[in-house]
Parts: C-alpha cells; structure tokens; sequence
C-alpha cells in the first residue's frame, strides 16, 4: 500500500508543479488552489508512504516520478519541445524509479 501511495503522490507532484507554473507566480486564484491542495496531499502521501519505505528510496522515486510526470504534462499539452535526447533521458529515470523499486 505504501507503494501505491507513493506513485500517486509522485503523480501529485506533477499536478501541483504544472499549477504552480499555471498560476503566474501564485497571482491567479484557481492554479494557486489547484497547487496547494495537490502539493498538501502529495507531501501528505509521501509523509505516509515513509513510514514503511526508505528515505532514500521514497524520496527518489516520489521525485523520479513527479518530473517525468511534469515533463510529460510539458510536452503533451504545453508545447514544451520533445527530443529523442529528452525522451531517452526521461525513460532513464523510469528505469532508476523501477529498479529501486525491485532493489527495496
């Protein structure tokens, strides 16, 4: 279970960066909203998922997670440019979030 509540807080994280870069240095209201409720809840989850996962390891695959997510959302759907460099650089973070995974 903590597991699972560390990949969804890792998918929180990429909600609350694309918010926080949508709300115009926090000066409009909904991205600011949007923002603080999914940073509360992605810190909130990581904060759970560590009582049973390691430091280390939580915190790697929570971030590992979030930018991939967050250069995901940046690519697909705000223009941001995709290069085969930026995918092979994303999938090697995939493959470091998965093999800690396996190592744990």
């Amino acid at each position: 279970m903590a597991w699972v509540l560390l990949v969804l807080s890792g998918l929180l994280e990429s909600v609350w960066a694309t918010a926080l870069a949508a709300s115009n240095g926090l000066s409009r209201l909904w991205p600011s909203v949007v923002f603080g409720v999914a940073l509360l809840l992605s810190m909130s989850g990581l904060a759970l998922a560590l009582r049973t996962i390691p430091v280390g390891t939580g915190y790697a695959v929570w971030v590992g997670i979030g930018a991939v997510g967050t250069a995901v959302i940046g690519m697909t759907w705000l223009g941001e440019g995709v290069t085969t460099a930026k995918i092979v650089c994303l999938v090697l973070i995939v493959s470091g979030v998965v093999g800690l995974k396996v190592l744990h």
